[in-house]
């Protein structure tokens, strides 16, 4: 799933009760920590350009990246920690192991499958790529079925 998409649902879904710009943040955290990274160092050095980047020139540190931010062995652990100490930052959070959910069955084993049990295990699902407009359609349609959803709710308990 593109960043963007990974963010809105994030907010979507566990933004609206409190902490919203961390719901939006965890929601698209993982793309960030491995190609947002990447893209942040290309533009300082002037060699950016627009698409996912071509497997040969991915460094290692960002495999090591995508890997810790698509594991739920990583992030169900540390949100686990979080709800001891902050319950609702906690469920802000929960953008992350959906993020990690939205992408299993979206990338291939073409570029970058979700090693979703990192480093516990290998195991990664050879899925169908959310660029197919008969994906990617339906996650925007979801999007703008869930936020008119929370605009309806919120007027409703305004009322």
């Amino acid at each position: 799933m593109d960043t963007l998409s990974h963010a809105l649902w994030g907010y979507g879904l566990f933004g609206y009760k409190r902490y919203a710009a961390l719901a939006l943040f965890f929601g698209a955290m993982p793309d960030l920590i491995s190609f947002g990274a990447l893209m942040f160092l290309h533009i300082i050095q002037g060699i950016w350009h627009p698409g996912p980047p071509p497997l040969e020139i991915i460094p290692s540190w960002l495999v090591t990246n995508y890997s810790l931010g698509h594991s739920f062995a990583i992030c169900l652990p540390i949100i686990g920690l979080v709800a001891l100490w902050r319950k609702p930052i906690a469920f802000a959070m929960l953008g992350w192991p959906f993020h990690i959910m939205l992408d299993f069955p979206f990338h291939s084993f073409k570029y970058f499958p979700t090693p979703m049990f990192w480093p516990i295990s290998d195991f990664k699902v050879d899925g169908i790529p959310w660029s197919h407009w008969y994906i990617w359609l339906p996650n925007v349609a979801g999007i703008i079925l869930l936020f008119q959803y929370r605009k309806y709710n919120k007027r409703r308990q305004q009322r």
